[in-house]
């Protein structure tokens, strides 16, 4: 028994269709819309970020001022039992 082999059908986009692409179908408004709302998008992320990295900062300031001497003592890097 012989195998049929199955033709396709392809059909190849003509010159018209392949030149017309999605940015050529939007409207040109919207598009520069879109891009406005993606800049203030990316503007309002970056804001966020460098405000969680000043709290952050800030955090780390207020820690680092109400370290008890204790803390102080066991985060100095010098060998204070040669000192008694």
């Amino acid at each position: 028994m012989k195998k049929k082999s199955k033709q396709k059908n392809q059909s190849t986009p003509k010159k018209e269709e392949a030149a017309v692409t999605l940015k050529d179908m939007i409207n040109p408004e919207l598009l520069k819309q879109l891009k406005e709302q993606q800049d203030q998008m990316k503007a309002a992320e970056e804001r966020k970020r460098e405000e969680e990295e000043q709290r952050k900062r800030e955090e780390r300031r207020l820690k680092e001022k109400n370290k008890s001497f204790e803390e102080l003592l066991n985060e100095s890097g010098m060998n204070w039992k040669e000192f008694k």
